[in-house]
């Protein structure tokens, strides 16, 4: 059973919603992901009763680049060194963050803004008691509170995204328009190993339509 939709607008200084296919330094696409949203919505209300799916991603704000050197750290701390510090009860589990430092460039967005449609589907782990309205009503008060169980960002934690309920005052950039090439979807875990989802990204006078994910517009 679907929920008929919520509309959040989110709005921060900078973003990077960062393309796969740049190895090194990080790109951003010109728009929110639709996974970037989901994980904003999610940030605000997630239950294990409810499945986010967004619908569309509104662009508010005209799109401005900036580009950034920053630094990086440049490895994560080994899987095997964990197991056997956890078998020897004694173990190095820290990185020296002079020795692993890397200076990257990155080409970011800069005073973004955006409406997330989405909606929301029961899942099989909701529970009797467990109704859209509910959930909803839930997630309202919470939007118009600034509540959320972490600190949504766009694209990257250290660019925090502000956040309040939407309606269709706000007109889309309409000068935002174009194929944006193949963008990122999601990425789907249900198999062994995680499999990223492309679909062809278009903009509509500042819209994004985003497909259902068992559309054949959506790739793995």
């Amino acid at each position: 059973m679907d929920h008929p939709g919520i509309q959040l607008k989110v709005w921060g200084d900078f973003a990077c919603f960062t393309r796969p296919e740049m190895k090194v330094e990080r790109v951003s696409y010109e728009v929110m992901t639709p996974s970037a949203a989901r994980g904003i919505l999610e940030a605000v209300l997630w239950k294990p009763a409810i499945r986010w799916v967004v619908t569309a991603i509104d662009v508010l704000a005209p799109v401005r680049w900036i580009s950034v050197r920053r630094n990086e750290v440049g490895a994560v701390i080994s899987t095997a060194s964990a197991q056997q510090a956890m078998k020897r009860g004694s173990g190095l589990l820290a990185l020296n963050v002079e020795d692993e430092r890397q200076q990257r460039a990155g080409l970011f967005l800069r005073q973004v803004a955006y409406r997330i449609h989405a909606h929301f589907e029961l899942t099989e782990r909701a529970g009797p008691g467990d109704n859209p309205g509910k959930f909803s009503e839930m997630f309202r008060r919470r939007a118009e509170k600034g509540q959320c169980f972490n600190q949504p960002y766009l694209g990257c934690r250290e660019f925090s995204a502000h956040f309040a309920l939407a309606d269709d005052n706000e007109p889309p950039c309409a000068e935002v328009d174009g194929d944006l090439g193949w963008m990122l979807y999601d990425i789907d875990h249900a198999g062994p190993e995680p499999r990223p989802l492309f679909f062809r990204a278009q903009l509509e006078q500042g819209r994004l339509r985003i497909p259902g994910r068992d559309s054949e517009e959506v790739r793995g």
